[in-house]
């Protein structure tokens, strides 16, 4: 039993940082600016979390086999307890990611938006998609 209350500790503590994570996320979404490499860090950084629980929890299921239990361990208090934790905070996650993915959809239309009102206004392109000068535009500096 001892190594599935450890596994449902460390799933715990991977949770609560995963809730950091996406508080962090959600304070950046919310401020209006985005930061596209914070951004990313925050996405690495959630991909991690979440493969690392995903072994935690592949790793319970295998010590709950073992020793011939089952959640929601309701013969030992103290890793029902941990069970219940486990979910409440679970369901914290999805409604925050809820959230998220709303603020990122509205900062994803304000964008598209952004760029269909300057697209008309856009002038005559210096390069082409291949990095090299449209026509014969010539920029000089003069002494």
């Amino acid at each position: 039993m001892n190594n599935l209350q450890t596994t449902l500790n460390k799933i715990l503590e991977v949770l609560s940082s995963l809730h950091a994570i996406m508080n962090e996320e959600q304070e950046m979404l919310s401020a209006g600016r985005i930061n596209s490499s914070q951004l990313q860090r925050i996405t690495e950084d959630k991909t991690l979390l979440l493969t690392t629980l995903n072994y935690l929890d592949e790793m319970r299921k295998t010590t709950e086999k073992s020793e011939g239990v089952q959640a929601p361990y309701s013969d030992r208090q103290d890793m029902a307890l941990r069970w219940q934790e486990i979910q409440l905070r679970t369901e914290r996650l999805r409604d925050t990611n809820t959230h998220n993915g709303m603020l990122l959809d509205h900062q994803m239309h304000f964008t598209e938006h952004a760029l269909a009102v300057l697209k008309p206004h856009q002038s005559q392109p210096f390069y082409g998609p291949d990095g090299q000068a449209k026509g014969h535009v010539m920029l000089s500096r003069k002494a």
